[in-house]
């Protein structure tokens, strides 16, 4: 889509940039990289009121220009970068109407770079329920910028918003806040001079940032610092001086502008509930309360729509095998695409409802409170608090998680928290969990309140983080670092989630998965169906012939042979044969070579096991009767002992190996991103790898 002005978003962590984001794009929006870096650009498109459209590009949070990190760094490049495709017509500076005084200061700074700025006043609801009085006005000609109030959580002044975007260009140029060739004015004279700039402030940030921008070649990097050399520049000083005068600004403005209750305020709800929810032993109580219930009402209220949706797609499969001729076409359709495909559908009930708490946890405000109760936890083991934050995003997905430790700023933190991250439970290990324990763990109340299979979930989900803290903590006595991490962190207000961020999350999740899995799945599905459809030389062919002999006509019943006929068949094709090659060594965890088909494909990506089941059991049945997948394995026995495939030990040896194995290409690929050597993807895979099959062994062992 192509946009008439390009806008980007600015403000500090927890001023509601976000939903200001989704409340000015809805779901016309997409995430991507900045170019050469690895850091998350979501875009999105608004329709302005004069009939053009905006592009609006939601940049990383920040407290100031000064990056701490390599996300906040993309904030001064995008906007300074005159030559960049990316760099906005136009800023609109989010700003927390009840902490004006912190968020100030970045706005003082976005304006002396002299591009066209908005002020958006957000939480002006919240603001004038603590009794603060704006005189918005006044407070506008002081700054010398449009000041729209908003609140976007209610999505309240938002088209007031849009019409002021829509006079960008007749938004004056606004006054410096501060004398900035006062800090350093023969460095700032002589950059501007070389490098050919109007700008001050400008040429000031490149004196800070020339050794990470992008835009500066080496030869211009090196002069920078030459110059700083010859005129005595101190960064830091430098950065003290600046943001002194920017507060004397700041408080003037203040002063004339806005007038606060006089008597001090009795302590906040937020504050009165806090003393409960982080208290140092019950908080950790109502956190793991918190995760029981979630996976209680994950099994619970997912029950009906999975059924329903693996009722649909058997009644599919059926109705195209009774529609179309038989043949391999047919064969690869229903029992291939289908097949594989039913495998993802079927767990979209549960993915929506993880996602929906996840949501909730986050809207509300809670889960930056069980970061904040992890830290201490997270120093013992040798993280950063801020390593929490990745392995709790991990319960979702570990891909975005890894990206996330870059606000890490010590190294040794930063790669420990990366390699322990893919160990937490993500939404690709859901559906096969919930499919093994429905298999062998018996549907019944504990205790009145508690399901079985809901207290299985819950314990294969906190046994993930306990088993990422203990391996963090050998990682700490093995690698080594100087920097020492720090963990700052703002503890947002509690709010009432909003319900239609809840749902979007929802749906955008769902989708995500179903997109990204289904990809996958019915890929492998196909070339799986292939494989096990097919076999070597006339093997087939022979096993027809045998069974043609009028002796298994009177043994077995019509289905019964012909479930004799499929099963000797698929041992028989390519997929059976490469199974039995692996099965040697993975038969000491209970694995037959129809599982190791499963270990195989699911490489690739983990939730592909449930599609691989599916095709397997497809190819291997009847199909004039087609199950669910769950009632396939179920009714699995082994051709030896006559028992069940799937028994107690072999289901819980199943999850232990998923729990530790590195099946996850993508995961593999944003390591190797994240790290830039292929060591650390490599250390990572084989350490996990080991781990699978030595904890697959113990409970394979210990149950069988």
């Amino acid at each position: 889509m192509k946009a008439d002005i390009r806008v980007a978003l600015v403000g500090n962590p927890n001023t509601g940039k976000s939903t200001l984001f989704n409340a000015l794009t809805g779901l016309n929006q997409k995430i991507g990289n900045f170019p050469g870096v690895t850091v998350d650009k979501k875009t999105g498109y608004s329709a302005l009121p004069d009939g053009r459209t905006a592009e609006i590009i939601d940049l990383p949070g920040t407290y100031s220009l000064y990056p701490k990190s390599q996300d906040e760094s993309i904030v001064f490049s995008v906007l300074a970068d005159r030559s960049n495709t990316h760099t906005p017509d136009l800023v609109i500076v989010i700003i927390d109407a009840t902490n004006l005084k912190r968020n100030l200061l970045l706005y003082t700074q976005v304006a002396d770079l002299k591009i066209p700025v908005i002020v958006a006043l957000n939480m002006i609801d919240l603001s004038k329920k603590a009794g603060i009085d704006i005189n918005i006005d006044l407070f506008a000609k002081k700054l010398g910028v449009p000041v729209v109030p908003i609140s976007a959580r209610k999505v309240e002044g938002i088209d007031k918003l849009k019409q002021a975007i829509t006079f960008a260009n007749k938004i004056p140029l606004q006054e410096s806040s501060i004398d900035v060739k006062a800090i350093a004015p023969q460095l700032i004279a002589q950059i501007s001079q070389e490098l050919k700039l109007d700008n001050p402030y400008f040429a000031l940030q490149l004196a800070h940032q020339h050794e990470t921008v992008k835009f500066l070649t080496a030869k211009e990097s090196d002069r920078i610092e030459e110059l700083e050399h010859e005129f005595s520049f101190h960064s830091q000083k430098s950065q003290a001086t600046e943001t002194i005068a920017r507060y004397n600004f700041i408080n003037d403005l203040l002063y004339d502008t806005v007038k606060v209750p006089d008597t001090a305020q009795d302590e906040t709800l937020s504050n009165k509930i806090d003393k409960v929810l982080t208290h140092k032993i019950f908080g950790f109580v109502i956190f793991l309360a918190i995760l029981l219930f979630m996976f209680q009402s994950i099994f619970a209220w997912s029950a009906y729509p999975m059924e329903k949706i693996g009722d649909l797609f058997a009644w599919a499969q059926n109705t195209l095998h009774q529609l179309l001729p038989a043949g391999p076409l047919t064969g690869l359709l229903v029992d291939g695409v289908l097949g594989g495909l039913s495998g993802v559908m079927v767990f979209i009930p549960q993915i929506a409802i993880l996602f929906a708490f996840i949501s909730i946890l986050e809207d509300t405000g809670y889960m930056a409170r069980v970061t904040f109760m992890m830290d201490k936890l997270m120093r013992k083991v040798g993280l950063n608090g801020k390593s929490v934050v990745p392995l709790i995003g991990g319960f979702a997905c570990a891909v975005p998680s890894i990206m996330s430790t870059r606000t890490i700023e010590s190294w040794k933190d930063r790669m420990i928290t990366i390699m322990v991250t893919p160990l937490v439970t993500c939404s690709a290990r859901l559906p096969i969990y919930t499919l093994l324990i429905a298999l062998v763990v018996p549907n019944r109340n504990v205790w009145w309140i508690f399901n079985l299979p809901g207290l299985a979930l819950t314990g294969m989900y906190v046994f993930s983080l306990i088993s990422a803290i203990v391996v963090a903590f050998a990682f700490k006595l093995i690698l080594k670092g100087r920097e020492r991490g720090y963990f700052i962190m703002e503890l947002p207000v509690y709010r009432t989630p909003r319900w239609s961020n809840v749902a979007f999350s929802m749906y955008d999740r769902s989708k995500a998965f179903v997109l990204q899995a289904g990809k996958v799945i019915i890929a492998v599905s196909v070339i799986l169906w292939v494989l096990a459809s097919y076999g070597p030389g006339d093997r087939f062919a022979e096993i027809d012939q045998k069974y043609k002999q009028p002796q298994y006509a009177k043994q077995l019943s019509p289905d019964e042979l012909t479930r004799a006929i499929n099963s000797e068949k698929l041992e028989n094709s390519y997929a059976g044969s490469l199974g039995h090659v692996i099965e040697p060594a993975i038969r000491p965890l209970g694995f037959d070579w129809k599982i190791g088909i499963a270990l195989i494909t699911s490489f690739a990506a983990r939730e592909v096991f449930v599609g691989t089941m599916a095709t397997i059991y497809s190819v291997d049945g009847n199909a004039d009767k087609i199950e669910s997948v769950q009632n396939k394995m179920a009714s699995a026995k082994n051709p030896k002992t006559g028992k069940p495939v799937f028994s107690l030990a072999v289901a819980f040896s199943l999850m232990m190996f998923y729990a530790f194995a590195m099946q996850c290409a993508s995961t593999v690929a944003v390591v190797y991103r994240e790290t830039k050597n292929w060591r650390w993807p490599a250390i990572q895979f084989a350490y996990m790898t080991v781990l699978a099959y030595v904890a697959s062994l113990l409970a394979y062992n210990l149950l069988k």
